[in-house]
């Protein structure tokens, strides 16, 4: 078994199209997405509509959940600019999205951590400080799941770890927005130093997981000339450099 596994596209489809054809050139089983596909300043509508053309297991961010929920006024201005520009069919699609899913009995999907679609799984968020978790923090985090292998998303961080029990958590990284900056729970930066579209591919061997974390370049100057053409230097910058100004 080999699955691809992406999240956080944030609308960005040419990030997206270099992702599926090396994941194509690879070859998979299948491919799932984790979430947070169309907030941004980028192209929310195309990439809905790629993403609504594809048979892969699909879930909610919470940019999709707030897309949704969040009145006009509460609207980050990411969330406004993709909600000005999805129609009647694009949200009826992220309606029928969930944050977690269960695979099969050996793989559990889900954007934040299986309890919370904004809670960090593999990173810890302190007033001075943001740091991978402790073992302690993964394993509470983790819960009762008991699936062998666990996929996540939400802090755009590549990473693969191991849960107490030996079960593997990969998160594969951001398609779409390889930095960015938020003030919850406390105000923090997350970098990872390159501008290249991140995804994973995991593969069930003898009926252990193992994962690869790729890194796929593809023409980000022009996804960061539009993110500023359309009035965000912030994503301009972290669209370049997977850094933060």
């Amino acid at each position: 078994m080999r699955l691809a596994i992406v999240s956080d596209i944030h609308g960005n489809l040419p990030a997206l199209e270099a992702v599926f054809e090396d994941i194509e050139r690879r070859g998979v089983d299948a491919i799932v997405n984790l979430g947070d596909s169309l907030s941004g300043p980028l192209m929310p509508l195309e990439t809905a509509q790629f993403l609504m053309a594809q048979d892969w297991v699909q879930l909610a961010g919470n940019h999709e959940r707030q897309l949704l929920t969040a009145p006009a006024d509460k609207r980050g201005a990411s969330d406004a600019f993709a909600h000005a520009r999805l129609g009647a069919k694009e949200f009826a699609w992220i309606a029928s999205l969930t944050h977690t899913h269960r695979l099969s009995a050996d793989v559990m999907l889900c954007h934040g951590t299986p309890a919370s679609d904004l809670e960090y799984f593999l990173e810890t968020v302190e007033p001075n400080d943001f740091r991978a978790a402790t073992q302690a923090e993964i394993d509470a985090r983790l819960g009762s799941v008991d699936a062998a292998l666990i996929a996540c998303g939400h802090t755009h961080v590549p990473r693969v770890v191991h849960a107490s029990s030996g079960q593997l958590i990969v998160n594969p990284g951001s398609v779409g927005l390889p930095a960015y900056d938020d003030i919850h729970p406390y105000p923090h930066a997350v970098e990872t130093g390159s501008p290249h579209a991140r995804y994973a591919i995991a593969e069930q061997r003898d009926g252990d997981w193992s994962a690869r974390l790729v890194a796929v370049p593809y023409d980000h100057t022009a996804m960061a000339a539009l993110a500023l053409e359309n009035g965000r230097p912030d994503w301009a910058h972290a669209l370049a450099t997977g850094r933060m100004p």
